[in-house]
């Protein structure tokens, strides 16, 4: 999966980008309070990906 179209999934569900690092990118789920980092490669496994989602508790892509 395409990192940016995790991501862009990852914002219509309601999570907020909280800040950039080095080599991630953090994003909270201000619903619940969870936060998760996402990896700045162009492609990201979709385990990788649904794993992400499930511990923010928003719906796999």
């Amino acid at each position: 999966m395409k990192r940016s179209h995790l991501l862009r999934h990852l914002r219509f569900h309601g999570c907020i980008l909280k800040r950039e690092g080095a080599r991630h990118t953090l994003y909270n789920n201000p619903a619940n309070g969870v936060s998760e980092t996402i990896p700045r490669h162009n492609e990201i496994d979709n385990k990788l990906a649904d794993k992400i989602c499930k511990r923010l508790n928003i719906p796999k892509p």
